[in-house]
This record gives structure tokens, sequence and C-alpha cells, in this order.
């Protein structure tokens, strides 16, 4: 009887010491959007003639996220948060949505931009432009 108890002691101990190890190791991106902006239509999409997407791009975004977007900007290096890029397919796979929330909504480093970025046209247009980065 002894010796199943600590059979049983020691399969919890390595369970227990397993879960712990891949709670730390696994990437923590679980990034969850909101299914209302998930769903969200980008009415504006495909346009950015006067360049407003690239200027607000350049103006809150480069700094991190690089020229190119490759998450390589002259912050990066000064976040614990790794950067995506964001011309890859699974930045590019997202919705429009997505995109959104992740841009203006942000969390932790990635700060909000609600009252910086305050028309909702010109966040779209900055959408646009992330999607322009890909190509």
């Amino acid at each position: 009887m002894k010796t199943k108890l600590n059979s049983f002691l020691t399969l919890v101990m390595v369970v227990l010491f397993t879960m712990t190890l891949v709670a730390f190791t696994v990437p923590q991106d679980g990034w969850v959007v909101p299914e209302k902006y998930k769903n969200m239509k980008n009415e504006f999409a495909g346009e950015d003639e006067d360049g407003i997407g690239e200027e607000l791009y350049n103006q809150h975004c480069k700094s991190c996220h690089g020229k190119e977007g490759y998450g390589d900007g002259t912050k990066a290096k000064e976040l614990e948060t790794e950067l995506r890029d964001l011309t890859s397919d699974e930045v590019q796979a997202q919705t429009d949505g997505e995109l959104y929330y992740k841009s203006i909504i942000g969390r932790d480093e990635m700060p909000n931009f609600e009252k910086k970025i305050r028309d909702e046209e010109d966040r779209w247009m900055l959408i646009n432009y992330l999607r322009a980065l890909a190509k």
C-alpha cells in the first residue's frame, strides 16, 4: 500500500513539474480578439490613396515594428514582447477586424491608439497600410 502511495505521489509531482515547465516555455501569445472585432468589416478596404495609413504607421508604429514591418524597429530591443513580422503569413491571415483590434486597442506593451488616432477612416487606412507591407 505504501509503495502505491509513493508511486502515486511521484506521478503527481512529475505531472505538476511538467505542467509548470510547459506553462513557462510555451509562448503566451494567446491574444484573444473579441468576436465583435473579428467580424468587423473594413469599409475602406484597399484604399489609401492619400498615404494616410503610411503616415500614421511612420508616426506611431515604425519605431517598434520597423520601416518594412519586420519587427526590427529602433525600440524593438527595449521590449519584452516578441514583435511579429507584419508581413508574415501568420499576421496577414488575420481578418481586418483582428488587425484593427490589435493595432488600435492594443494590450500590454502594444499601446492603445484610440485617442491618438481618433478618426475611424484613418484607423482603417492604417490597417490597409499593414496589408500593403506584405506586397
